[in-house]
């Protein structure tokens, strides 16, 4: 499994995370095995929050992980908080600290890895952010820290009073959802892709030496745009031909296409399939060529200018 550092940390983190927001979708009794397959592959990054399954993601994931007999300091434990389902966004010092002691109770563990802000609060005051990341790094409860769905002058805010590295924004992307890259693409273009929704966030965390994640890194328009060949015939075709070319899959294609990208954006797959693990696994050993990766990017209906 290639490997990267978490931001400016020497926290070295595999490349592809395994998200556990549909870990209820497995039985009871399969999930011991298919954490451990999870970390026999390399993977022994999870990812959670603490909205998925109303915590109970999070405890499925810690009876499971208690069987599989791997000791706390071989994984890295990632959550996320600061939704509070259908009613608000949730960053005060209050709800931070309650949520990450719930989270710790559900993981049965002592300590997080990383800690996100899960979206970005409008009524977000950074003084109390600070306050909560400072005392929750202090009691070692958590050891570093980052933010999911949020703009480069969001990051900046946040930087501004807290004193501790934002080393993680988790974005949604993929190859059809690939805007961060097309909005710099098509600049100065008279088309939809050319607005700029993300604030140049890609380049930003590249600039910043803030790791990029990406969830849903397989969702197009209407779900999974793998063998969606009514959406997506022409991208589909094209990750055929690559699947062939490397004997793998198009899972497998699809998820090296953003690990290509020099920005060494971890994938965080949310598959409970055992093949489709494997086949994700073994994307980080394929490195596509620049005409293979522009063939994609070209194939999901983007315009090269």
């Amino acid at each position: 499994m290639k490997t990267i550092n978490l931001g400016k940390t020497t926290l070295i983190i595999p490349s592809v995370a395994l998200g556990c927001m549909r870990i209820t979708e497995l039985e009871y009794s399969e999930v011991p095995n298919y954490l451990s397959q999870a970390i026999d592959l390399g993977i022994n990054f999870f990812d959670h929050a603490d909205i998925y399954g109303r915590g109970e993601c999070e405890r499925i994931f810690a009876v499971g992980f208690s069987k599989t007999g791997v000791s706390r300091d071989k994984v890295i434990l990632q959550s996320k908080c600061g939704i509070v389902p259908g009613q608000m966004y949730d960053s005060s010092y209050e709800y931070i600290i309650n949520a990450v002691d719930g989270i710790l109770t559900r993981l049965h563990t002592d300590y997080l890895d990383i800690l996100l802000l899960h979206r970005p609060d409008a009524l977000v005051e950074p003084e109390e952010v600070s306050k909560a990341f400072d005392e929750l790094k202090t009691k070692g409860k958590v050891r570093f820290f980052g933010v999911s769905n949020h703009r480069p002058a969001q990051i900046d805010l946040l930087k501004k009073y807290v004193n501790e590295e934002l080393c993680v924004n988790q974005m949604q992307f993929s190859i059809p959802f690939s805007q961060m890259i097309t909005e710099g693409m098509e600049a100065n273009m008279q088309t939809e892709k050319a607005v700029d929704r993300s604030g140049s966030v890609l380049d930003y965390c590249r600039l910043n030496n803030i790791t990029m994640q990406a969830w849903s890194p397989f969702r197009g328009r209407n779900g999974s745009f793998i063998d969606d060949n009514q959406t997506y015939p022409d991208l589909n075709w094209s990750l055929g031909e690559l699947a062939a070319k490397y004997h793998t899959s198009k899972t497998a294609i699809a998820a090296a296409w953003i690990m290509r990208h020099p920005a060494n954006i971890q994938i965080v797959a949310g598959t409970m399939n055992r093949q489709r693990l494997s086949d994700i696994a073994k994307a980080a050993e394929i490195r596509l060529t620049r005409e293979e990766w522009y063939s994609l990017y070209q194939s999901a209906g983007n315009i090269l200018p």
